[in-house]
């Protein structure tokens, strides 16, 4: 069985309408939406790890770079996993135990920490998981390459990442990041009167997926790449040079350490 098999039943195209349309709540709802996005990651990483081992990943230790405030955390933990998440913003930390009372056994564990150095030792965890971290770091090969060094052989490390050209790539700025990365900075700052949470340059970077592949490629370990939040019948415009940058989106790297 291919990695992406059972994941590629999941992959309709009710399932990136229904996602499509919790995007909307991102500022507004946010419960609802990282809610959503939590539960529909766990199901991801669950179909992937059972399409590459045939078993259930419950009892394997998963470490999230870049967590942020306890959404995955929940969702792993219900799922049975061993949840460690890391997080350098103590704002997303502080965030995470203000948002109300969830039980401690559904918390998981927490390092304040960065993910281009992880301190964890080599071949430490099952699975490593980054979901849309990669666009918001100077040197996203460097994360990458610290999540396959504390994955242990045989294990899974899932990285997942807005491309600069698609839709999503200026995030909060809109569709005006096609005018340049800092000329949509200053559109914001302007209309809004503060900076953009994600500012080109400083916590957000214009990541390819022809960058993110090459990457992948050279490390050997790449079993599976193909757009997060498509249906299966579009997964084909990832082997399209130039296409992909526009219409992929959001791109799922799965690599098998050795």
């Amino acid at each position: 069985m291919a990695a992406t098999d059972l994941f590629a039943r999941r992959a309709t195209l009710a399932r990136s309408v229904r996602l499509l349309t919790q995007f909307r709540y991102e500022q507004t709802a946010p419960d609802r939406f990282y809610g959503a996005l939590a539960d529909d990651t766990t199901a991801l990483v669950t179909d992937l790890w059972r399409g590459v081992h045939g078993d259930d990943p419950a009892g394997r230790t998963l470490l999230d770079v870049g967590g942020g405030p306890g959404y995955f955390a929940t969702a792993f933990s219900a799922a049975g996993l061993r949840y460690i998440g890391v997080e350098p913003d103590p704002g997303e930390i502080h965030a995470m135990h203000a948002a109300g009372p969830r039980p401690t056994d559904a918390m998981g564990s927490f390092v304040r920490a960065s993910g281009m150095a992880l301190p964890f030792a080599d071949a430490s965890v099952d699975i490593c998981l980054s979901s849309n971290v990669a666009e918001h770091v100077p040197r996203p090969w460097q994360l990458g390459n610290e999540m396959l060094r504390v994955t242990r052989p045989g294990g899974l490390a899932v990285l997942s990442y807005t491309v600069w050209l698609g839709p999503f790539g200026g995030h909060e700025m809109g569709l005006t990041h096609y005018l340049g990365g800092r000329r949509a900075a200053r559109r914001y700052t302007r209309r809004h009167g503060h900076p953009p949470k994600n500012n080109y340059g400083s916590s957000l970077f214009a990541v390819s997926a022809a960058d993110g592949l090459d990457w992948a490629r050279h490390t050997g370990a790449l079993v599976a790449a193909f757009p997060r939040y498509h249906p299966r019948w579009a997964w084909s415009m990832t082997a399209v040079p130039g296409i992909r940058e526009f219409g992929v989106s959001n791109l799922v790297l799965v690599l098998q350490a050795g």
